[in-house]
């Protein structure tokens, strides 16, 4: 998660990207309890911890500990939290035991994406699963993507290979926000072609409107499973 996104006063509580984009990630959770009496989380690039602490907010009694792993916090967070069930830390936990890590649009950030994949595969031991977004499509590169700093886009077949190299399992992998593509490539061609200034796409709705993408996108993502075609986001569920 970037917290870039959320410096122009978004708040991942309400916005419909945010409030759509876990329903995969809780339902795929839910799959995972159903055979797992309780979960680690490990939340990779955690930024605000928003996605691993929704997590525990469901499932109180099935979720054990979560680690939020991100550079970017502080000697005071890190110290704060410490031993606590919700803990900040600045590396992944070196034995990763029934968990599910989460790495939601960070690849993306990352140069040596496989590198970090192998880091995960290394301290991962037992049964461990993992729920992954990226964005999608180099073709809807714009200023956008430049202002997050990211390396890439992806498609699904080039999220499967990396994930294979660097020897996870991949069970499922899907589009996201099918519904918005064509919408999204447009509007991205046109802020190409006028060479606008980089910066995030991601800023408050209006009450109204947010409703009306969040019942548009939430009926996006019961159908995102069968979405093999185009999207803005790819996700890859599976194994470690």
């Amino acid at each position: 998660m970037d917290l870039k996104e959320l410096e122009s006063g978004v708040d991942p509580e309400i916005h419909w990207y945010y409030q759509s984009k876990i329903q995969p990630l809780i339902a795929y959770t839910r799959h995972l309890l159903k055979t797992v009496p309780k979960l680690t989380i490990v939340d990779v690039g955690s930024g605000s911890g928003f996605f691993a602490i929704s997590l525990e907010k469901l499932f109180p009694g099935q979720i054990g500990k979560v680690y939020l792993v991100d550079i970017n916090y502080t000697p005071e967070e890190i110290a704060a939290t410490a031993g606590t069930k919700i803990e900040k830390t600045l590396a992944i936990p070196p034995q990763i035991e029934n968990s599910l890590v989460i790495l939601m649009d960070v690849l993306e950030h990352i140069e040596d994406d496989l590198g970090m994949l192998r880091s995960i595969k290394k301290n991962s031991q037992g049964a461990n699963h993992f729920f992954i977004t990226v964005p999608a499509f180099q073709s809807l590169w714009s200023g956008h993507d430049d202002y997050l700093g990211h390396y890439r886009r992806y498609k699904i077949p080039t999220l499967r290979s990396v994930l294979t190299k660097a020897g996870f399992n991949t069970h499922a992998a899907y589009y996201l926000y099918g519904s918005l593509f064509p919408m999204v490539w447009t509007v991205r061609q046109i802020s190409n072609l006028r060479k606008q200034e980089a910066t995030s796409n991601m800023r408050p709705f209006h009450p109204l409107m947010n409703k009306v993408l969040l019942g548009i996108t939430s009926l996006d993502m019961k159908l995102a499973r069968a979405n093999k075609l185009c999207g803005v986001s790819c996700v890859a569920q599976g194994q470690v």
